[in-house]
């Protein structure tokens, strides 16, 4: 049986005829796996930039592949195995948006043919697939984009250089916060659809009876894993960026769930959920509550907080707010009388020199989304972007896989903890059960 070091030197070996450095003024040429809403969203975003083309269609759904071929306009080559589409010449880098079960496999082989890759988020739905990805993309030199467009925003950005520079004061905790849930009522077994060619749809997960409900399938966690790492992988990624954190794990990850609006179902992600991340210098939280918006706010309450002793800052894809935090003046101690003191010889306790106060303030987008974080998506135009240069120019992107898989990490360690009771420590290299 092959070893997981020598099928990982293999797959780097495979990657090495580089392909032709790509200049400024070229066109890359893509190819999609994975033909359904976001993906097509996607491919709508790479559209918008002169120097890209896709050439290349894949998706075991015919009509969802029909669909992409409309939307592309042009000549396109269509597969309905993605291992075709990888091998075929012409295609300079794939988009991967398939279902998250998926994403280990593809971009691992993808790397292997020397392609560029575009990977949505999170890169996979398991950590043992997480780790492969990042071992084999440490070993390689193809350029690999995790689809959390929020750090290519420049709202984003620029939100968060404020808390890097100290705006906030030391911050001790960050909340994150996105309501909903994808658990459901299992519909019973059926054949599928005749479009559907469903064993290649499960490909590496556990094979099931086809039901409807499966293709909701971030409920499930062979396939996905709820809104824990879905959502919940933008804002950890946002929480990192603000909290210099892009490369670093939680040293503990606890989760738990509830069923309260759906069947229990051990093959569902619970539909409530409160995660919570020990990092070295802060606490991450992250709950599907929502709370109720500010009458005389434009920006909604989903998205990311931060709590810092001089404010407190809340930022998601409408824009950001700040709030000044409330002094409280410590009124100066007489002493402590002890064993062999008395209070007339203790020194009086000083009270801090007071912080210069914060501004409070608010920044909206120029499309502000009422709901916070579901609104005009300019951050993957942006991202897109990001990528089409690195694929040229041989950089890093903004949110390479090493970024990704970080970003990704604390929601997979909570959702273990979720689904097995017990929280985990991460000691850098591999989860242990505390």
């Amino acid at each position: 049986m092959q070893s997981r070091r020598s099928f990982v030197e293999a797959v780097v070996l495979a990657a090495g005829a580089a392909r032709p450095v790509l200049g400024a003024n070229d066109r890359v040429q893509m190819g999609i796996i994975g033909c359904g809403n976001r993906g097509t969203g996607v491919l709508q975003s790479f559209g918008k930039h002169a120097d890209n083309s896709f050439v290349a269609a894949c998706d075991v759904d015919s009509t969802r592949l029909d669909r992409a071929v409309q939307l592309i306009g042009s000549k396109v080559e269509t597969y309905k195995d993605y291992r075709r589409l990888l091998e075929d010449k012409a295609v300079d880098a794939v988009l991967i948006a398939t279902p998250d079960h998926w994403h280990s496999q593809m971009m691992v082989e993808a790397v292997a043919a020397g392609k560029d890759v575009y990977v949505e988020k999170p890169v996979s739905n398991s950590l043992a697939g997480a780790q492969k990805m990042l071992e084999v993309y440490q070993r390689s030199k193809q350029v690999v984009q995790v689809g959390c467009q929020q750090r290519s925003w420049p709202h984003f950005q620029q939100a968060c250089k404020m808390i890097q520079d100290g705006l906030l004061g030391p911050v001790n905790h960050a909340v994150c916060l996105y309501p909903g849930g994808y658990a459901g009522a299992m519909q019973p077994p059926e054949a599928p659809p005749a479009t559907l060619d469903w064993d290649m749809w499960q490909g590496p997960a556990p094979h099931k009876p086809y039901s409807p409900s499966r293709r909701r399938w971030r409920a499930f966690y062979d396939y996905g894993g709820g809104l824990v790492t879905d959502w919940g992988v933008h804002l950890t990624d946002t929480v990192h960026l603000a909290m210099n954190s892009d490369r670093r794990g939680p040293l503990l990850a606890t989760g738990s769930g509830q069923y309260v609006n759906a069947t229990r179902d051990p093959e569902q992600v619970p539909d409530t959920f409160s995660c919570s991340w020990q990092y070295e210098r802060f606490e991450l939280t992250f709950t599907n509550l929502g709370l109720p918006t500010f009458a005389e706010s434009k920006v909604p309450t989903t998205g990311n907080w931060f709590f810092g002793r001089r404010g407190t800052l809340l930022l998601n894809r409408t824009g950001y707010r700040i709030w000044p935090a409330r002094v409280r003046r410590m009124m100066p101690l007489a002493g402590n009388p002890g064993r062999g003191t008395s209070s007339a010889s203790a020194p009086p306790m000083q009270s801090p020199p007071p912080e210069p106060p914060i501004e409070a303030r608010e920044f909206v987008t120029s499309h502000p989304d009422p709901d916070g974080m579901l609104g005009p998506d300019e951050g993957t135009d942006l991202h897109t972007r990001n990528f089409l240069d690195c694929v040229k120019n041989r950089r890093k992107p903004n949110c390479d896989l090493e970024i990704g898989f970080y970003s990704t990490l604390p929601c997979l360690l909570a959702l273990m903890s979720i689904q097995q009771g017990h929280s985990f420590a991460w000691d850098g290299r591999s989860a242990r059960p505390v």
